[in-house]
């Protein structure tokens, strides 16, 4: 790896940070270039350079909010998601920009012309074609540094503890309310914490379950009604995303996030947010 610091350092350059002090930056093209060069994946090249103190241009706009370090660390790191469709393209779209180093996802679905309301990943040419796909597709196009895998299934109890081994994350990112309950054992069984959403209409909640916690599968039953007749509007799914990809970026860089055992509870008519605890 000496080598591989050797070129970082003779390909940065000092420019002055939106900050306004000086400081050395590696461009996107030189990371691919020196990905391909010494046959490892760009974000081990990213991780080398923020650990010299040369920042990633395309994370420059991150920093103040996540120092160098966290940087690094959500680099290091793996989510694991079950769910592309409406909240899972969001986070996908989100973690992606943001640097989450490692991205494992399942979902054996494909578009259909209903989910061009809501989920980022689907468009018209795309329709018919498998979630995983296309999430492959973009992921390769927006951020090819990132290690992403995806497998074109739907999960069962049997294959969720294979899937979120080795991931510092659980998300859930299903639709409806059937599954959830397997996927949040499954994680409590793997010792890592889970990041839950759900919505229907204009209300949504967020929530952060830690191993063996109650969650809000365990009171939300598995009715999936009022998201079937409230609808899934995309104002309500990009909200409860962010809200989602925020507390998986805290995670997954080691900080204690203040929704742990908790649901944060969004009303975008009333435009009122509830923290409640879970019993």
């Amino acid at each position: 790896m000496s080598a591989l610091a050797d070129d970082i350092r003779a390909l940065s350059r000092s420019i002055t940070l939106p900050w306004g002090e000086e400081g050395d930056i590696l461009s996107l093209d030189h990371v691919l270039d020196l990905s391909r060069r010494h046959g490892v994946s760009g974000r081990i090249v990213e991780i080398k350079a923020l650990r010299l103190g040369i920042r990633p241009l395309r994370y420059l706009r991150n920093q103040q909010s996540l120092s160098p370090e966290d940087q690094a660390r959500l680099l290091e790191s793996a989510v694991a998601m079950v769910g592309l469709g409406g909240l899972g393209g969001t986070l996908l779209e989100v973690l992606l920009r943001a640097g989450a180093g490692i991205i494992r996802c399942a979902d054996g679905d494909r578009f259909e012309e209903s989910n061009l309301n809501r989920q980022t990943l689907s468009t018209p040419a795309g329709l018919g074609r498998s979630k995983t796909d296309m999430a492959r597709e973009r992921a390769e196009a927006l951020n090819p540094s990132v290690d992403f895998e995806a497998e074109n299934a739907y999960l069962t109890s049997r294959s969720l503890p294979d899937f979120l081994s080795g991931c510092r994350v659980a998300v859930d990112a299903l639709g409806g309310l059937s599954h959830r309950l397997e996927l949040q054992r499954a994680a409590a069984g793997a010792g890592i914490p889970m990041v839950t959403g759900a919505l229907a209409g204009f209300s949504g909640y967020v929530g952060v379950v830690l191993p063996g916690d109650t969650g809000p599968a365990d009171i939300m039953g598995r009715d999936n009604a009022a998201e079937e007749s409230l609808g899934c509007p995309s104002p309500s799914v990009t909200c409860i995303a962010a809200l989602m990809a925020a507390e998986i970026i805290r995670l997954s860089i080691g900080h204690p996030s203040p929704l742990a055992g908790k649901m944060l509870v969004a009303d975008l008519q009333a435009m009122s947010f509830e923290t409640v605890a879970i019993a």
